[in-house]
């Protein structure tokens, strides 16, 4: 038994991995915050052209979300990661 107050020892793993874990958090709130700053910054002239291709506009969304996606990958494997390390020990 320990000694009472004392709180119980976090393995350095954990701490290194939850420290990660809430970079890439903040990581995906940033990709999702540019995100929407790029589809609400969309114009009507670029929505009206067809022709053109995708706009600046379209192209910065894109980008946002597929580091969105990106990082809340990374984040959740790391959920997992940490998961299985709980669980085997």
């Amino acid at each position: 038994m320990g000694q009472v107050g004392t709180a119980p020892e976090v393995p350095l793993m954990t701490v290194i991995l939850t420290l990660i874990l809430v970079g890439f958090m903040l990581a995906t709130l940033y990709a999702l915050v540019r995100g929407i700053i790029a589809f609400l910054q969309t114009t009507e002239a670029d929505l009206k052209n067809p022709n053109a291709g995708p706009s600046q506009s379209a192209i910065k969304q894109n980008k946002a979300m597929m580091m969105r996606i990106i990082f809340q990958g990374v984040a959740v494997f790391i959920v997992v990661l940490m998961l299985s390390m709980r669980h085997s020990s």
